[in-house]
C-alpha cells in the first residue's frame, strides 16, 4: 500500500485537486441557482429576448 502511495502521490494529489475545483464549480452553480442569478440559460440579459416570459414569467408579465 505504502508503495502505491509513494508511486502515485503526484496523481493522487492532481485528481483531489481536479475533484475540489469541480466540486467548487457545481457548488457556485447551485449557489447562483438559488438566488436566482442561474435562470436561464443563455447568461445574457433579457431584453429582446423572444424567451424572456419563460426563462422568468413573473418579472416579465404585461
Amino acid at each position: 500500500m505504502l508503495t502505491f502511495l509513494s508511486q502515485h502521490g503526484g496523481e493522487i494529489v492532481v485528481c483531489l485537486v481536479l475533484l475540489l475545483i469541480v466540486a467548487a464549480i457545481i457548488l457556485r452553480m447551485v449557489k447562483d441557482r438559488r438566488s436566482g442569478k442561474g435562470g436561464c440559460s443563455c447568461g445574457g440579459g433579457c431584453g429582446g429576448c423572444p424567451n424572456a416570459g419563460a426563462c422568468h414569467p413573473k418579472t416579465h408579465e404585461k
